[in-house]
């Protein structure tokens, strides 16, 4: 079993990965999944080795530095993996730790990030009105006042916060279309439509699993956008410069390989088949079961 520690200084770096080697991706929980899909898809001859941190989902309430904690010992265990590449599928854990890690494991190692994709919202709002639905660590991070800033002020569009942190537990227990959770959307999102929103900006990875909820409810009044594609094309922008890119077909080689901190592989099954799409293979394990 391979235990997951805290980062500590690169003294036993690891070998430079070759093209072959799988790409990484974190989330706290199976939202990056999200993300996983569509990196998958855009890129179908790379295996993925996907890491949720189960035991401790969800981020969103937890303190800025358990944040960084957790985050950083979850990239070390994809790194001491064999991974090429770690790519953060969580907003919130990227808001508070891409710069060190980054310094961390240098450029052998590259880290890929989330920002929510708040840039194409205002750029395409008739109503100069946008909301963007995110846990409060994603908010109080740096990089999506950053985008506010760069983005939003210039273009005179107002940036309307949103916060529910029940919907990470419905998304992780398979509940996207339960009436709790229908209803629990309706309550957090009818203000902003009430207020002419007409996109709404998906800012944490679980929540595009939530789309058809939300069209359920708010049919063609809210445009959805979300960071998965962005993020699929960033990662072969890295491959591709760190010549990294495997250009040779999968066949029948598992496309992605789940793991789990909280020991509940069995009880997510279900909930994964029903969130992977027929044609990407997968499986999932607890994290013990790691030699």
């Amino acid at each position: 079993m391979t235990a997951i520690h805290p980062v500590s200084p690169l003294n036993q770096a690891m070998p430079k990965a070759q093209a072959s080697a799988p790409i990484g991706i974190f989330d706290s929980g199976i939202g990056g999944l999200s993300v996983a899909i569509e990196i998958a898809e855009y890129l179908p001859n790379e295996r993925i080795l996907y890491y949720a941190d189960t035991a401790h989902v969800p981020y969103g309430p937890r303190d800025d530095q358990n944040i960084r904690e957790l985050t950083a010992a979850a990239i070390e265990w994809l790194y001491r993996q064999g991974c090429k590449v770690a790519v953060v599928a969580c907003n919130t854990a990227s808001a508070f730790s891409l710069d060190y890690l980054r310094d961390h494991y240098g450029e052998d190692f590259p880290i890929i990030g989330l920002v929510p994709a708040l840039k194409p919202a205002v750029l395409n709002s008739q109503s100069k009105t946008v909301a963007v639905l995110a846990t409060p660590a994603t908010f109080r991070g740096q990089l999506i006042k950053d985008v506010m800033q760069r983005f939003a002020i210039p273009a005179q569009v107002q940036v309307l916060n949103v916060t529910n942190l029940d919907l990470v537990p419905f998304v992780e227990q398979g509940a996207q279309m339960s009436e709790a959770c229908l209803s629990s959307l309706q309550q957090s999102l009818q203000p902003v439509v009430d207020q002419g929103a007409d996109y709404l900006v998906l800012g944490c990875t679980h929540y595009p699993f939530l789309k058809p909820a939300i069209e359920s409810i708010f049919g063609q009044k809210l445009t959805l956008i979300d960071s998965g594609i962005a993020v699929a094309r960033q990662t072969s922008r890295i491959l591709i410069k760190n010549e990294l890119l495997f250009e040779q077909s999968l066949a029948d080689t598992l496309q992605i390989a789940c793991y789990v901190s909280g020991n509940n592989a069995e009880q997510l099954k279900p909930v994964l088949q029903h969130l992977i799409p027929g044609n990407i293979s997968w499986s999932i394990a607890n994290v013990s079961t790691v030699d």
